[in-house]
């Protein structure tokens, strides 16, 4: 018995926010918006390669999610290549975002939110040249 792996993670909240997530997570942070089976709510699943790992899901009737809620979700982390590309990407759609380094690990980091407020990390190997 163990985990053999995270698979993905869920983001719920209404339509018009949802088509917002999903503009967010395909054209800033490079997801492909692919095939989700046809559940009882509506919503997207959004892929690297052949991997659902973002799913957004419409919230049911009644149920509130606002930037109030009390949680502990921080971020999400992809591990990417392209860091200049990433940094002009952001830069040119006055995302603000901030840097860090893992030195031990040679890891550069870009921390920014989407739309709903939900963090957001891309990680690259430290060699990589910023924008």
């Amino acid at each position: 018995m163990g985990i053999a792996g995270f698979d993905h993670y869920n983001l719920r909240a209404a339509r018009s926010t949802l088509d917002e997530l999903r503009d967010f997570y395909r054209d800033v942070v490079g997801l492909t918006v692919g095939h989700r089976p046809p559940f009882r709510r509506f919503g997207y699943w959004l892929y690297t390669g052949e991997r659902a790992v973002l799913h957004l899901s419409l919230t049911d009737e009644g149920e509130e999610r606002s930037g109030t809620a009390v949680n502990t979700f921080s971020h999400a982390a992809f591990n990417c290549t392209g860091r200049a590309e990433f940094e002009r990407r952001l830069k040119a759609l006055d995302i603000p975002y901030r840097t860090a380094q893992v030195p031990l690990l040679n890891i550069a980091q870009l921390f920014f939110h989407d739309p709903a407020g939900n963090g957001v990390e891309l990680q690259f190997d430290a060699s990589e040249p910023a924008g």
